[in-house]
């Protein structure tokens, strides 16, 4: 456990430290065209999608500038969600992950993906993705 000290900040006594960070969404409950049955692609049905972002680099502190945004993490689910049917919760899991390496802060992404009306007596069904940022080749 960090002690605070008057003189310094929580934030800051992270930021020295080294430490990463993870930035969540969680329970975002959209209206999405999912799913590969017929009555699935008629009506759009509600689909929970939660995300953890972890940043490459050490915690920044309070440093607004540096800090992974999940206001635009949300803005783009919600895009992906509204941009057309989709067959697989893997399929919008891995758009979403894709989405998330848009922000060069995040190195790693879990995405859940559950389709909540499919059987009345489950909470949902879909899938999880990890994914670590792609790793570029270098020019040559």
């Amino acid at each position: 456990m960090i002690e605070r000290s008057p003189a310094t900040s929580l934030g800051s006594a992270i930021a020295a430290e080294g430490t990463r960070y993870t930035v969540t969404v969680r329970g975002l409950v959209l209206m999405c065209s999912i799913g590969i049955r017929p009555r699935e692609r008629e009506a759009r049905q509600r689909v929970r999608v939660s995300v953890d972002l972890t940043a490459a680099d050490p915690f920044p502190g309070e440093d607004r500038r540096r800090i992974i945004n999940y206001e635009k993490i949300v803005a783009r689910i919600r895009e992906i969600a509204s941009a057309g049917h989709i067959d697989l919760c893997e399929g919008f899991a891995e758009r979403v992950c894709t989405a998330c390496f848009i922000d060069p802060r995040v190195e790693w992404v879990r995405v859940w993906v559950e389709k909540l009306d499919v059987f009345p007596d489950a909470e949902g069904v879909g899938a999880i993705l990890e994914r670590e940022r792609p790793v570029r080749a270098p020019p040559g």
